[in-house]
């Protein structure tokens, strides 16, 4: 990974990346009881993944390996709105 954020241009971004991911991942699961923290992380995620997407095309990658970062936007992004629904209740 550290040489991939350098290959980015964004080699600073790396630890603020992966802890921002790992908060994700905990409000995802704490999504489950409060769905209001459930759409803040997966909203907050799919912003990380879009950008990240920018990235990858931004620096030129192949569509091979720009998809998952384009797969996990689809993904947050449609637990974002799950997550909505649940709040709205």
């Amino acid at each position: 990974m550290v040489r991939e954020f350098e290959r980015f241009g964004l080699p600073n971004y790396r630890k603020l990346t992966g802890i921002l991911q790992l908060l994700g991942a905990v409000g995802l699961l704490i999504g489950f009881r409060f769905p209001t923290i459930g759409v803040l992380a997966a909203g907050g995620l799919s912003l990380q993944m879009l950008l990240g997407f920018g990235v990858r095309l931004k620096i030129r990658d192949r569509f091979l390996q720009s998809l998952p970062a384009f797969a996990f936007l689809l993904i947050n992004a449609w637990l974002c709105i799950q997550f909505l629904g649940l709040s709205v209740k």
